[in-house]
């Protein structure tokens, strides 16, 4: 019974660690109003998904900050960069 316990133990313990925490997405449209704040509920990847949440509501969509305001991809300080 020890052993069971003992082995048990050690895979709850081993499984605890191997495990990654979930991994944030953002999403480039964000639904904001007076419930939801600024930014808002960033977890639409469709300006038409985060319209038809808001229907029937007060609340409206914008775009993400952090996909409005993030570098663009594609350039580096010496000018454009070159995809092969």
């Amino acid at each position: 019974m020890r052993l069971v316990l003992t082995s048990l133990t050690f895979a709850l313990c081993f499984a605890t660690l191997a495990s990654e925490p979930a991994a944030a997405q953002d999403y480039p449209y964000c639904l904001q109003g007076q419930r939801w704040g600024y930014p808002g509920n960033c977890s639409f990847s469709t300006y038409a998904q985060c319209m038809a949440t808001a229907s029937g509501t007060i609340d409206g969509c914008g775009i993400n900050p952090r996909f409005a305001y993030a570098p663009q991809r594609g350039w580096y300080s010496g000018g454009y960069y070159r995809r092969y």
